[in-house]
C-alpha cells in the first residue's frame, strides 16, 4: 500500500472535542458580557433621559418636564415624554422608541407631578430587560432614574418584568435593603 497521509478518525474526534469544550467555557462568558454591556447602556441612557428632562424643563417645558404637558398646550397630561424629549432633539430617535440595547424604557406618561406654587415638578424613567430569563436573557437587574437624578437598580428575583414606578423607585431610595442606588 502507498503511504497515506492525512489524519484518522479518532485524530478528527478529539479535535472536536477539544473544540466542543472551548466553546462550552466560552459561549457563557460571551452571554454575560454582552447581558453586562446591556445594563452598562441602560445605565446611561437613564443619565440621557435626566439630564434631557433637566434641559427640557429649562428650555422648552416652561419649568415643567416632558411627558406632563404638551408643548404649547399647557395642561395636558398623557404625552408620551421619550417621544416628547425626541420632538426637541434632547433624545435620539433609537432611544425615543423606548427600546435600546434590548432594555425597555418607560416614563411617567403623564402620571408625573406638575410644578405648581410651592410645588416643584417632578418624573421618572424605569429601564426594564426586554427578556429576564433562560438563554436570550438581556439583563439581570432594572433600573430606574427620578427627579434628583439617583440612578436606582433592583436584582429581586420574579420582578424584572414588572416596570419600574415612580413609588418603587422611592422605596429604592428610601430603604437600600430593597434595591440599593448604583454604586458608580
Amino acid at each position: 500500500m502507498k503511504n497515506q497521509k492525512g489524519f484518522s478518525l479518532i485524530e478528527l474526534l478529539i479535535v472536536v472535542v477539544i473544540i466542543g469544550i472551548i466553546a462550552a467555557i466560552a459561549i457563557p462568558n460571551l452571554l454575560a458580557a454582552r447581558r453586562s454591556a446591556n445594563e452598562g447602556s441602560a445605565i446611561s441612557s437613564l443619565r440621557t433621559l435626566h439630564g434631557a428632562q433637566m434641559t427640557y424643563a429649562a428650555t422648552s417645558g416652561n419649568q415643567q418636564f416632558a411627558g406632563i404637558t404638551a408643548v404649547g398646550a399647557p395642561g395636558a397630561a398623557g404625552v408620551d415624554p421619550l417621544t416628547q424629549l425626541a420632538a426637541v432633539n434632547l433624545i435620539d430617535a433609537v432611544l425615543a422608541t423606548g427600546t435600546k440595547s434590548n432594555y425597555n424604557f418607560a416614563g411617567e406618561r403623564g402620571l408625573g407631578t406638575a410644578g405648581a406654587a410651592g410645588t416643584p415638578a417632578q418624573f421618572f424613567f424605569s429601564a426594564n430587560p426586554t427578556s429576564s430569563s433562560g438563554l436570550t436573557q438581556t439583563g439581570t437587574r432594572r433600573f430606574g432614574v427620578d427627579t434628583p437624578g439617583v440612578i436606582v437598580v433592583d436584582a429581586t428575583a420574579g420582578s424584572l418584568d414588572t416596570v419600574f414606578s415612580a413609588a418603587n423607585i422611592q422605596t429604592c431610595q428610601t430603604a437600600p435593603a430593597a434595591c440599593a442606588p448604583l454604586a458608580n
